[in-house]
């Protein structure tokens, strides 16, 4: 079984957020995507302090379709850097693992 991941990646708005988990659970790319409330995001950015309001996704995919959910996420994210960070899923409810790797299957 391939292994599980949990990507992190943040929206400027609740429309943006909501459109790209669309495109990720249909193109089986992700088995599930959480938009998650509203968030307050400090970061440096080409030398300044930014504060942006942004709206995270948790969204669960495999380590298989991990290159065609980037891919995804790249061409529809409008930041110049979007943040993608995948954090690999080490322990879990077993239907539910096996039902995340079903789902991403192309």
């Amino acid at each position: 079984m391939s292994t599980i991941l949990l990507v992190i990646t943040n929206l400027p708005d609740a429309a943006s957020a909501a459109k790209l988990a669309q495109q990720l659970i249909e193109a089986r790319a992700a088995a599930c995507v959480n938009q998650l409330a509203p968030c307050i995001s400090t970061y440096r950015w080409q030398g300044k302090i930014e504060t942006a309001t942004e709206v995270p996704l948790l969204i669960k995919t495999t380590q298989a379709a991990y290159p065609r959910l980037e891919k995804l996420i790249r061409a529809a994210h409008p930041y110049e850097l979007p943040e993608i960070i995948a954090v690999p899923v080490s322990i879990g409810l077993p239907a539910y693992l096996d039902w995340v790797a079903t789902e991403t299957k192309e």
